[in-house]
């Protein structure tokens, strides 16, 4: 129940009403009581009179006056900060998909536990929010272009495919290339609807070696910026992840450093998780912040709902005190 703000504060006139009633009420007592003491023989209307019910009679009265002024104060339109879910927004998954992902140190291995988490959160976002897909290794890949449709981003999660390299700055770029596709064809009076790009991968940039680079991961972070699409990195993994390439074990480590970079580049937010369980409680708190927002909204069904109940609770007591309705 609030009362930090009104949408029709004019309704609080009708106040004046209510005040009017409550006079009018306490007037028509005492002028009842003054007919009443005119009555010259006391002792013969003591016996002829119902005996006075005492403050019980009244109780019908202050309900109806209760009533009254909740319900004034849900005409007026309180409103209240509620978490309401998004109506339009552009989420763009960029997902690595490079053989380091085979890595067991995250049980059944990073890719499978990667691919579950994905599944939870596509499934989990408001269905107000347009979700597409993008895999990157040596190349990126647009899976699937922002839709509401969350089946078929689940289907293209399902089937990632893993390949050499790691192109953080190519995933990047491409999830900027399919927002801006999307944004100019929805895009109406209200502009663009806004975007964000959550990026999780378990590596360090491979594919150009220089981080900075035209194509480079700071580089495409720093772009995101200019377009206002902040990026939420997930850093996945642990630091004695192994691989076997070509018969022999490869140490591929989780990158913290470049990620936690790429976010802050982006204004963006940098997230670290080390095993399936911390995936999935990244993504579902990524799901809090995307699919919802904090706006003010109608607070006025408590005030209605109580004013209600007070008249209600009037017309109830008013038949059992006084054998009528008031």
């Amino acid at each position: 129940m609030s009362l930090s703000g009104f949408s029709a504060p004019w309704w609080f006139l009708l106040l004046f009403v209510v005040a009017a009633v409550a006079v009018g009420y306490v007037l028509a007592q005492r002028a009842r009581r003054r007919r009443t003491m005119r009555f010259s023989n006391l002792e013969l209307l003591d016996r002829i009179a119902p005996r006075s019910q005492g403050w019980p009679r009244h109780v019908p009265a202050a309900l109806i006056i209760v009533s009254l002024l909740l319900l004034t104060v849900g005409l007026a339109g309180p409103t209240a900060e509620q978490k309401v879910p998004r109506n339009r927004a552009t989420v763009m998954l960029v997902v690595d998909v490079s053989l380091s992902m085979e890595a067991t140190d995250v049980r059944p291995s990073r890719i499978k536990a990667a691919q579950e988490a994905a599944i939870q959160f596509a499934q989990g976002l408001t269905p107000g929010i347009n979700l597409g897909l993008v895999s990157f290794a040596g190349t990126a890949t647009v899976l699937v272009a922002p839709t509401t449709q969350r089946q078929s981003v689940v289907g293209a999660i399902d089937n990632l495919k893993l390949a050499q390299s790691t192109a953080t700055g190519e995933g990047i770029y491409a999830a900027l290339q399919s927002i801006q596709g999307f944004s100019a064809v929805v895009g109406g009076a209200d502009g663009p609807p806004p975007a964000r790009i959550v990026l999780m991968s378990d590596g360090k940039q491979t594919v150009p070696d220089d981080l900075y680079a035209p194509r480079g991961a700071f580089t495409a972070a720093q772009e995101a910026r200019k377009q206002q699409v902040p990026i939420s990195t997930i850093s996945f993994g642990t630091s004695h992840g192994t691989v076997e390439i070509d018969g022999r074990e490869v140490p591929v480590d989780v990158d913290d450093g470049s990620l936690q970079e790429v976010a802050r580049l982006s204004d963006g937010q940098f997230y670290q998780a080390g095993s399936a369980e911390q995936l999935k409680e990244v993504y579902a708190d990524l799901g809090e912040q995307i699919g919802y927002e904090m706006k003010e909204a109608d607070a006025s069904r408590p005030w209605v709902l109580l004013g209600t109940l007070a008249l209600v609770a009037a017309a109830g007591t008013s038949l059992f005190v006084g054998q009528r309705l008031p």
